[in-house]
């Protein structure tokens, strides 16, 4: 896909206000891109991608990936409804796909496309170290971080030429490709370090609205961790919080998963 196809002449638009707030974790974060593009990108994307993978339907482990990701759509999406909010998901058209590949990963593009490899299935070990990694990769998506990085990019390179909206078309295709070079898979972006933590909490919050239990989380993550054996890490590590870091976070965020965790009808 060439970059020309998603900008044409005033396809990017800058938003008047830029600012966004999760509704779930409550930190703010810049998006200046126009959704509906990426979106369309992402799309896409997708679908380029489980054209050229082998994707796997009908076993166990594939209706057990459509199952633990389709709760948390659910979850989410009963969540937003109860804050007003329905509308920030309208535009999602959810798709879960498992793909065989010994890649220890998986990933949700913009619109709720998601890949889960299989390679990471005996990490996750049950259902619920499978909602760990969904409800983590969903939360990338429903907070816009994709969108936050290419904002982060756009400030960097061309300042105070976006606020008073002197961005051509050209420039915004240059930092789009920056940040998604071409030929590289959308869902290969890399997230900062405070991304990658709000994914972890918010995360956390879904897979217990969703009725899993929150507290195989460290022992996911723990997992993970044992996987890289001193090793190159696993692409899905890669930007992550540091081990520590991250057990003492989740720690933190448990109480509050365990009262969405026992609401969703979950024993404590």
């Amino acid at each position: 896909m060439k970059i020309k196809h998603i900008f044409g002449i005033g396809a990017i638009a800058l938003t008047v206000v830029a600012c966004t707030t999760n509704p779930i974790t409550g930190r703010s974060s810049l998006q200046l891109a126009n959704n509906s593009e990426i979106l369309t990108m992402s799309a896409q994307e997708y679908k380029s991608t489980l054209d050229k993978s082998k994707v796997i339907s009908g076993t166990a482990d594939a209706k057990r990936v459509v199952n633990v990701g389709s709760r948390i759509k659910s979850a989410a999406e009963r969540y937003y409804q109860s804050i007003g909010r329905s509308a920030d998901l309208a535009n999602y058209s959810w798709e879960f796909n498992l793909i065989q590949s010994n890649e220890l990963n998986a990933w949700c593009m913009p619109g709720g496309k998601v890949a889960v490899y299989t390679g990471i299935l005996p990490i996750t070990k049950n259902e619920n170290g499978l909602a760990v990694v969904l409800g983590h990769e969903v939360s990338h998506a429903l907070a816009g971080h994709g969108n936050e990085r290419i904002s982060q990019a756009m400030v960097a390179q061309y300042g105070g030429a976006i606020l008073g909206g002197t961005i051509s078309n050209a420039q915004w295709a240059n930092v789009f490709e920056k940040v998604y070079p071409i030929g590289s898979q959308v869902a290969l972006l890399k997230y900062g370090r405070n991304q990658e933590s709000e994914a972890d909490e918010m995360g956390l919050y879904l897979m217990s609205m969703a009725g899993f239990d929150p507290r195989e989380a460290i022992p996911f993550w723990g997992r993970m961790e044992a996987a890289s054996n001193g090793a190159r890490q696993p692409e899905f590590l890669s930007t992550h919080p540091n081990p520590e870091t991250r057990i003492a976070d989740i720690n933190k965020d448990l109480p509050k998963a365990l009262e969405y965790y026992r609401a969703a009808g979950g024993k404590i």
